[in-house]
């Protein structure tokens, strides 16, 4: 693969530069300044929009803050180095999540990839500046996902598992949530049957794993896990169901009603409805008070004359 490296100070010089001045400070010798008249430029990928789009709720407000906060630019050794923050939304779609990621490296010249919000956004994102040779950090999507999910031989076990060499992610793990959720289940009594809801995508499949996701661990407890529902809900009641577990976005919740018009409804397990359902229940709800209403005046007038609750009686 051919680099094109741009003038002035590229990423591998910067990234020497850094460390530099970090030595620098820490020994008290002195470095050459770093030119003041190119920034360094930031990139950040995350699903502003889409299904997904709920992930990324606070990110305006957080690039915001970081901007206020670096607006002087930054300390390297004796130069003040403007900052830069370039900000692409994925759409909730890996594909355009890899093609942003490529833009925001060959177009905007990035030095350091930033990127969050489920493995659909940071896994392509996260492979792209692998094979750029950019440095990432990634966070919001569980380890185990973005690790195993971006192998070679996800199936082959650690033993086929290779390290990242511009990659970098922190956040918590499946065996975090896992013993968050077991410890909450504990509490309450019962069969210990547990429905699981997992989608088809590198989130849902990690979850699933047999070997590292929620399968080893809820044998070993006690647990028996439904996974392969077909039709789910008939599989849940047959399997006596206590314990529904979902890894779900909110939009899977959803559900068209109308190709037509588009619009969609929530289902109950979202306890959400739709406005056309909200009026339809309080119109049935009206007419069943005014019935008993009228049957109750009835029933004091001895039923000599029927008296309706919405019109006045007779004089």
């Amino acid at each position: 693969m051919t680099r094109i490296v741009p003038t002035g100070i590229d990423r591998r010089t910067l990234l020497k530069s850094s460390a530099a001045a970090g030595a620098a400070l820490a020994t008290g010798i002195a470095m050459p300044a770093i030119a003041q008249t190119r920034p360094i430029k930031l990139g950040y990928v995350s699903p502003q929009t889409g299904p997904l789009a709920a992930f990324a709720e606070a990110d305006n407000f957080i690039v915001a803050n970081f901007k206020e906060a670096a607006k002087a630019g930054i300390k390297l050794g004796s130069a003040t180095v403007p900052v830069e923050v370039v900000v692409k939304d994925s759409q909730s779609n890996p594909n355009r999540a890899a093609q942003v990621a490529k833009d925001l490296i060959v177009q905007d010249k990035i030095e350091l990839m930033l990127v969050a919000s489920t493995p659909e956004t940071t896994n392509p994102v996260s492979t792209q500046c692998e094979i750029e040779e950019v440095p990432c950090i990634s966070t919001v999507a569980p380890w185990q996902p973005w690790f195993i999910g971006r192998q070679a031989d996800p199936a082959g076990g650690p033993p086929a598992w290779k390290n990242f060499n511009y990659t970098y992610h922190f956040f918590w793990g499946l065996e975090d949530v896992i013993a968050v959720f077991t410890n909450m289940w504990s509490q309450v009594p019962t069969n210990k049957s547990v429905g699981g809801l997992f989608p088809n995508d590198g989130d849902g499949n990690a979850w699933g794993d047999k070997q590292v996701g929620f399968p080893p661990v809820l044998e070993k407890a006690g647990y028996k896990l439904a996974t392969r529902i077909s039709p789910t809900i008939s599989r849940h009641r047959s399997a006596r169901s206590r314990v529904p577990t979902p890894r779900s976005s909110p939009a899977s919740y959803c559900r068209p009603t109308s190709r037509r018009s588009g619009n969609r409804r929530c289902s109950k397990a979202s306890g959400r409805r739709s406005p056309r359902s909200e009026r339809r229940s309080f119109s049935r709800s009206r007419s069943r008070r005014s019935a008993r209403t009228a049957t109750t005046f009835r029933r004091k007038c001895g039923g000599r004359r029927t008296i309706h609750s919405n019109r006045r009686s007779p004089a």
